[in-house]
C-alpha cells in the first residue's frame, strides 16, 4: 500500500487532529503513568504533562504469554498515559472469559475508562454492557473492527483486518508466490481469520490454513516443520504474528525447505530478519499508535467530549508493508520497541 496516498493521508487526520488537541492542554512539567519501567518507556514520546485532574484508565487485551506485539501496545499506551496524567491499568488474558472478567474488575474499580481488544466479541458483550451502564466510557482497539459499533463502543482504533489481508494477496502475487500456509496460533479469533480470509481473496495462488498452539513454540515449530516436509510445493509460510514468523524461519531449515517466510506485525528481531533477508516482508499495523490513540482519546473525550471519527467512522493504523526498501528506517524506531 502506497505510504503516502491521499487516501493514507485522509485516514490519520483523526489521529493527527488528537495530537493537536492534546497539545493544547500540556505543561513543562515531568510525568508518570505508574511506574518507573513506564517513565523510560514514554520518555521519547512525552513533553510534559496535562493539568487536568488525575484518571484511572484500565487497558485490557487477550495478549498471551510472550507475544511480543502486546509489549509495543502498551508502551503506547504509556506514552499518552504518562502525558495526559493518567493511572494506566494493564491486564490481559487470552481465554475470552478471564478477559471479561478483567473488565468486570475494572468495572467494580471504578475507573475512568476502558479500552478493550474484541479478539472474541461475543464473550464481552456483558462486560461491556456492564462498563456502559456504570457510566464507564469504553474505546476498543486492535481486534474488532466489524463489532465495536455493535457492543457501543465510542471509539475503535486499528487495522482492517480484511483488507490488510486482501492487500498481503497482492503482495504475494508480485513476489510470485504459487502456493502458501497461512499459519492461525489462535482458533477463534475473529482478527486471525480475517486476515487469511482476506488473502484469499486476492491471493491468485493456493493457499491453505494451518492452526498451531500459539502458546506453545515448540508446537508451533514442529507443527509448521511437518507440514512443509509433507507439502514440498510449499513457497510462502504465512505467520500472523511476528514470534511464530522467526519460528517459522527455523521450520524451513529444519524441514530443508527453499520457502520464503512473510507476516504480519513487527518486532525489533523481524525487522532484523527482514534486513538479513529471512523475512521477506512484513505488514506493520503500528500497534504503538493502537495503544497511544486509544488511551489518549478516552482522555480527550473526559476533558473536552470529542470523539475519534466521530464515533462513527473507526480510526485505521494500517496496514503499512515493511520490506527491504523501507526497513533501514523503521528499524531505528523497533530498536526502541516502539514499531
Amino acid at each position: 500500500m502506497d505510504r503516502s496516498s491521499p487516501a493514507r493521508s485522509r485516514r490519520f487526520a483523526p489521529a493527527l487532529a488528537l495530537a493537536a488537541a492534546a497539545a493544547l492542554t500540556l505543561a513543562g512539567c515531568s510525568s508518570d503513568s505508574g511506574g518507573k519501567d513506564a517513565e523510560e518507556g514514554a520518555a521519547d514520546a512525552s513533553a510534559g504533562k496535562a493539568t487536568t485532574p488525575r484518571m484511572t484508565v484500565a487497558l485490557v487485551t487477550h495478549q498471551s504469554a510472550g507475544d511480543t506485539f502486546w509489549d509495543i501496545v502498551r508502551k503506547g499506551a504509556e506514552a499518552a498515559a504518562a502525558k495526559d496524567n493518567i493511572k494506566l491499568v494493564y491486564s490481559n488474558d487470552p481465554n475470552a472469559g478471564n478477559q471479561a472478567n478483567l473488565v468486570q474488575n475494572a468495572v467494580d474499580q471504578k475507573v475512568d475508562g476502558i479500552a478493550i481488544t474484541l479478539a472474541k466479541p461475543d464473550a464481552m458483550k456483558g462486560a461491556v454492557a456492564k462498563a456502559e451502564k456504570a457510566g464507564i466510557p469504553v474505546v476498543g482497539l486492535n481486534s474488532g473492527l466489524s463489532d465495536w459499533k455493535k457492543l457501543g463502543l465510542l471509539q475503535f482504533f486499528g487495522q482492517d483486518e480484511s483488507v490488510a489481508g486482501e492487500a498481503f494477496g497482492k503482495k504475494l502475487n508480485e513476489v510470485g508466490a504459487k502456493k502458501a500456509v497461512c499459519v492461525i496460533q489462535e482458533q477463534g479469533n475473529v482478527g486471525l481469520t480475517q486476515r487469511c480470509s482476506g488473502l484469499k481473496k486476492t491471493f491468485k495462488g493456493s493457499v491453505q490454513n494451518l492452526y498451531v498452539n500459539g502458546t506453545d513454540m515448540p508446537s508451533v515449530k514442529s507443527t509448521i516443520t511437518a507440514k512443509l516436509k509433507q507439502d514440498t510445493g510449499i513457497d510462502h509460510v504465512v505467520t500472523l504474528g511476528a514470534p511464530f514468523a522467526l519460528t517459522a524461519v527455523q521450520s524451513i531449515g529444519d524441514a530443508g525447505s527453499k520457502a520464503e517466510v512473510a507476516t504480519f506485525d513487527l518486532n525489533k528481531e523481524l525487522t532484523k530478519a527482514i534486513q538479513d533477508d529471512s523475512i521477506e516482508f512484513a505488514v506493520d499495523q503500528q500497534p504503538y499508535l493502537q495503544g497511544y490513540l486509544a488511551v489518549d482519546s478516552l482522555w480527550l473525550y473526559k476533558n473536552n467530549g470529542n470523539y475519534s471519527g466521530g464515533g462513527e467512522q473507526p480510526v485505521l493504523t494500517g496496514p503499512a508493508f515493511v520490506d527491504k526498501s523501507n526497513v533501514d528506517r523503521i528499524a531505528a524506531f523497533a530498536a526502541k520497541g516502539t514499531r
